[in-house]
């Protein structure tokens, strides 16, 4: 049976949690099925065991892979690598402590059908479902900034529980720059850009303690990199080819080439193979076995087409 789903777990010096992560998650992955569900933790550079300890965690599973960044770029580069290797046609990306309880990610997923992007909620009756009021007002006053940047409708912006329709997660991961915590904010601001369809979706969160992220020192930065979306030069190369090119045809000749992650952008007149920031020498020979040209293209160009993952 063909994996329909894979659920993202990046993880930096997690080795600790993810025994309690997988104890939180088991029950929800029975009843999604452990044969269309993929797992894919993502090894963050850590300096602890992470890696070993995810294989001795979730290595009975039916469909798994730990994959390892060389060195901690963090949580957006993480679950972007995740994104890049998933093969359901549904990806689902969390914390590794699944503070946001499992139980809700069969509604995530499901919300799929009819949006791009299903962002986890915790604002219940009005509010965020913080234990802190210091993290109550500091979240309000965050998402407030989130909006104002990104024009995002959404009131809570960095939930850890997000679903995507793998073809568009792949374009937003792509052309996203920013790697650290602030990457769900641009994943947000790029959805804009590409006319996606974002919706909320409840979730419940639990405070499990050990998290890495600071009030102060996270918080400045990510204000920081939120007024600089508007500046950024979202471009990447692409292959221009005919609008009715087979994906078969054209997944194979990537992988030919080493090009991993990609996704194509299928529009009235072309379809467009976007690449990473790094892929035009291995685009050459796609372009040239398929009579496509290499370019470079600006997200806006990619507004309003459909999304295939190759």
């Amino acid at each position: 049976m063909s994996v329909e789903t894979t659920i993202v777990i990046p993880a930096y010096n997690e080795s600790a949690r993810l025994a309690a992560g997988y104890a939180r998650l088991s029950d929800t992955l029975e009843a999604m099925g452990p044969e269309r569900t993929e797992v894919v933790i993502v090894d963050d550079g850590s300096s602890d065991d992470t890696m070993a300890v995810a294989g001795q965690v979730y290595g009975h599973l039916p469909h798994w892979r730990v994959v390892q960044q060389p060195v901690n770029r963090g949580k957006g580069a993480a679950v972007r690598l995740g994104i890049s290797v998933a093969t359901g046609a549904r990806v689902l990306a969390t914390d590794a402590d699944l503070s946001i309880r499992p139980r809700d990610f069969p509604a995530l997923v499901g919300a799929l059908d009819d949006c791009d992007i299903a962002a986890g909620s915790r604002i219940h009756e009005g509010h965020p479902g913080y234990n802190s009021l210091l993290r109550t007002v500091a979240g309000r006053a965050f998402n407030w900034l989130v909006r104002h940047y990104t024009g995002t409708k959404l009131r809570d912006t960095q939930c850890g529980a997000k679903g995507y329709r793998l073809g568009p997660a792949r374009v937003l991961g792509l052309y996203g720059f920013y790697e650290r915590f602030v990457y769900d904010a641009e994943m947000l601001y790029l959805a804009q850009r590409l006319g996606l369809v974002v919706r909320p979706v409840e979730v419940t969160w639990d405070d499990i303690a050990g998290s890495s992220v600071s009030l102060g020192r996270d918080s400045l930065q990510m204000i920081k990199d939120l007024r600089s979306f508007a500046r950024t030069p979202y471009e990447n190369p692409v292959v221009e080819l005919a609008p009715d090119v087979a994906l078969d045809e054209v997944a194979a000749l990537a992988g030919q080439a080493r090009l991993v992650g990609l996704a194509l952008a299928r529009g009235a007149d072309d379809a467009l193979l976007v690449l990473s920031r790094d892929g035009a020498p291995g685009g050459v020979g796609v372009a040239q076995a398929l009579r496509g040209r290499l370019r470079t293209a600006r997200i806006d160009e990619l507004r309003g087409r459909r999304f295939e993952a190759v």
